[in-house]
C-alpha cells in the first residue's frame, strides 16, 4: 500500500471512528444520562409525556444508536487494513484529531439538521433558551473541527527522521 493510500484510509477511519464517538456521547450522555432530549422530542406526534411518545423516542434513539454503532465498526474495519499492513505508521495525534474531527462533524451536522432545519429536537427541552443551547453545541463541533484538523495536520507528516529528532524512536517494521 502506497503513502496516499494509507493516508486515505487513516484519515476515513479518524473520521468514521469520530462520528460514531460524537454520537455515541450524543445518545449516551444527552438522550440517557442527562435525558436533556430524544432524537424525536419537538416532533408533536412524540410527546415525551405519554408512554407513546416515549416508545416511538426510544425506537428513534436506537436506530440513531445503530447508525453511530456502524459508523465505528466501519471506521475500526477501514483501520484495520492500514495497521495490519507492514511499515503502517501513523502519528497519534495526528489519528487523536481525526477523530476529534469527525465528532465535530458529527456535532455541526447533527446539530444544524436536527436542530434547525427538522426541529425534531433541540440540545435542551426543558429550557426557553432552546437556541442559545443550540448555537452553543454547533460552536462547540466548530471547535472541535477547527481543532481536530489542526492535531490532524500537526501529526500527519512526522516521518522516521522527524521522529529521532523529537526524541522517539522510530516505530519498528511489522510483518502481517
Amino acid at each position: 500500500m502506497d503513502a496516499e493510500t494509507r493516508r486515505r484510509r487513516i484519515t476515513t477511519a479518524g473520521i468514521l471512528l469520530g462520528l460514531g464517538l460524537g454520537g455515541f456521547f450524543d445518545g449516551i450522555v444527552l438522550h440517557q444520562i442527562l435525558q436533556w432530549h430524544h432524537m424525536v422530542s419537538s416532533v408533536s406526534d412524540y410527546p415525551t409525556t405519554t408512554v407513546a411518545g416515549l416508545e416511538a423516542n426510544t425506537l428513534a434513539d436506537g436506530l440513531f444508536h445503530a447508525a453511530t454503532y456502524i459508523f465505528t465498526v466501519t471506521g475500526i474495519a477501514v483501520l484495520w487494513t492500514v495497521i495490519r499492513l507492514p511499515n503502517g505508521r501513523w502519528a497519534t495525534r495526528g489519528f487523536l484529531g481525526l477523530l476529534i474531527l469527525g465528532w465535530g462533524i458529527f456535532n455541526v451536522v447533527e446539530g444544524l439538521v436536527d436542530h434547525h432545519l427538522l426541529g425534531v429536537h433541540h440540545v435542551r427541552e426543558d429550557t426557553s433558551r432552546q437556541l442559545a443551547w443550540d448555537l452553543a453545541f454547533l460552536a462547540w463541533g466548530a471547535l472541535m473541527i477547527a481543532g481536530g484538523w489542526y492535531l490532524y495536520r500537526a501529526g500527519r507528516d512526522i516521518s522516521p527522521a522527524r521522529e529521532e529528532t523529537e526524541g522517539r524512536q522510530p516505530e519498528p517494521s511489522r510483518t502481517p
